[in-house]
């Protein structure tokens, strides 16, 4: 086919799979029909999905395990808000995703028309950059654009609203080149010397790991670093796996309860060197509630203002080269004033199962054990994300992925369907019962996916972690109590093995049989 016989939906594809593009989650509508028969011509697979935020959701997880912008497509209007929850998850996230929308044809877009909002301007606050492709001759610029964007440090989500009628016109054009993605220059010498002056001198000094030392593979320059100097290290959630929790040097989470020795260490230290930390993943009052903390801030952009985040020092560079300078130019004795504390943490995250009912800690403790180090577990929001943070020890990073900037309900099945896609280790999803029900509905995408991996539904027929904060506020619990399904008989009817343990050995059992299976199945586990 020659440049001039294509037309505007056939550019947008050859443009995608310049870029790389293996899968568009999403679901058809009319406006998308010369999107959908030109993705069934290329080597894309379009995977349809039974709610456009799951389709959000498994783009989200894609690009945070890959670091390729995942991409999800819905129609406009309704198709098109409902994509937005899991664009902002990625936004907050800092995952790359390329959210596609259909519109309407431009002549009715300058007055009310049926379905018709102004998506770019709704999206606007939860994208890096979006546009609507109003001529098409900007269509591959747009497209490297939005893709360029969405994967350049910090990574996140953009927006193309796609017009009927232009994807309907011949166009004549070609995807641009992809370049290889934009490096930052060495590191301020300047900079790394004051840091590393500042390390030198520090009494108590602690690294902050967050969601930039993985998401930027920068975990063996930060091992190294730690292991040579000893200094400890507490990740955010979104951290974990930066530093192997088997590391003497790993303090597991920021987060790890108030009374921990985690919590100690967090206290005590005098200088905190925050490597790739987002104050959207965990807010700084809580660990330097007296903004007496001397910070050292080492990042791909400056520090955002804040009363309790304020730098003394700012390394902007690429996260893992700057490590690496900053351990050359630190010539320190390896320090020892939190070697104890590593045991006692580590101690204190395995739970026992001598009684019942089930617990969530218990559960996490067995899953462990059931799981090889690259095993992928991805959690849901709720009070068992907070189990999961604090005592789910993590060896690899992106290998416990918790979603903690927008902290989205919903966000753990669907994102079980991107990663059975993405890796090929075992995947195992938990959820609560409220969460797991609000895209519950994907199942039926992981079973026509002939998908592999292992679904995890606690239940306490409530939205467990807003009624505890009810019950620390008001001693009472308003409006959280549910009701539920038989989670095993409705996993069973999408012909799903499903699985209801009645004891600690059950479910140890289940687990070890089911986590490396290459089946689909989900195990219930009811709580007290």
């Amino acid at each position: 086919m020659s440049e001039s016989d294509q037309t505007g939906a056939e550019l947008l594809v050859d443009c995608l799979e310049a870029e790389g593009v293996e899968y568009v989650f999403g679901i058809p509508g009319e406006e998308l029909e010369d999107i959908l028969f030109a993705i069934r011509e290329s080597d894309i697979e379009f995977i349809p999905t039974r709610h456009e935020q799951g389709a959000a959701f498994m783009a989200d997880v894609h690009g945070r395990l890959t670091g390729d912008a995942g991409v999800c497509l819905g129609t406009l209007g309704p198709g098109a808000t409902n994509l937005l929850t899991g664009v902002a998850d990625a936004h907050l996230d800092k995952a790359p995703l390329v959210a596609l929308t259909g519109q309407g044809g431009l002549e009715r877009l300058h007055q009310e028309s049926h379905q018709a909002l102004d998506i770019p301007d709704i999206f606007d606050s939860v994208v890096k950059w979006n546009t609507q492709i109003d001529d098409s001759r900007i269509i591959a610029e747009s497209v490297r654009k939005a893709f360029k964007l969405s994967t350049y440090e910090k990574p996140g989500a953009t927006q193309i609203e796609l017009p009927e009628d232009i994807m309907g016109e011949t166009v004549s054009g070609e995807p641009l080149p992809v370049r290889d993605r934009v490096r930052r220059p060495n590191p301020d010498p300047v900079s790394v010397d004051r840091i590393a002056d500042r390390l030198a001198e520090a009494e108590t000094p602690l690294v902050l790991a967050g969601n930039g030392a993985v998401r930027t593979d920068a975990a063996t320059q930060l091992r190294t670093l730690v292991e040579r100097t000893n200094i400890p290290v507490v990740a955010t959630y979104m951290g974990k796996g930066a530093v192997s929790d088997r590391s003497e040097q790993s303090l597991f989470t920021l987060d790890s309860g108030p009374n921990s020795e985690a919590a100690d260490a967090v206290s005590d230290a005098d200088v905190v060197l925050a490597v790739g930390y987002d104050i959207a993943e965990h807010d700084p009052e809580k660990w330097n509630p007296d903004q007496d903390k001397t910070i050292l801030h080492l990042d791909h952009e400056p520090a955002e203002v804040y009363a309790h985040y304020n730098p003394t020092v700012e390394l902007i560079s690429d996260i893992g080269v700057g490590l690496e300078h900053i351990d050359a130019a630190l010539d320190t004795p390896a320090h020892t004033w939190c070697s104890d504390a590593h045991e006692t943490i580590h101690a204190d995250a395995v739970a026992h199962h001598d009684s019942q009912p089930f617990t969530v800690a218990g559960t996490v403790s067995l899953l462990r054990s059931a799981m090889a180090d690259s095993d992928v577990l991805i959690s849901d929001v709720g009070s068992h994300k907070l189990t999961i943070a604090r005592q789910f020890p993590t060896y690899e990073p992106n290998t416990c992925l918790i979603s903690n900037g927008l902290a989205s309900m919903g966000i753990a099945l669907p994102g079980g369907v991107a990663a059975d896609l993405a890796v090929d280790d075992n995947v195992v999803v938990a959820n609560g019962d409220g969460g797991f029900l609000m895209n519950a509905a994907e199942l039926e995408t992981a079973t026509r996916l002939d998908c592999g991996f292992t679904v995890i539904v606690f239940v306490d027929d409530d939205y467990g972690l807003i009624s505890a904060k009810q019950a620390d506020h008001r001693g009472e619990a308003f409006g959280t109590e549910l009701t539920n399904p038989d989670f095993v008989a409705f996993a069973e009817s999408f012909g799903v093995d499903a699985y209801r343990p009645d004891d600690w050995n059950d479910l140890a059992g289940l687990l070890e049989a089911q986590v490396p299976s290459d089946s689909l199945s989900l195990i219930e586990v009811p709580l007290g």
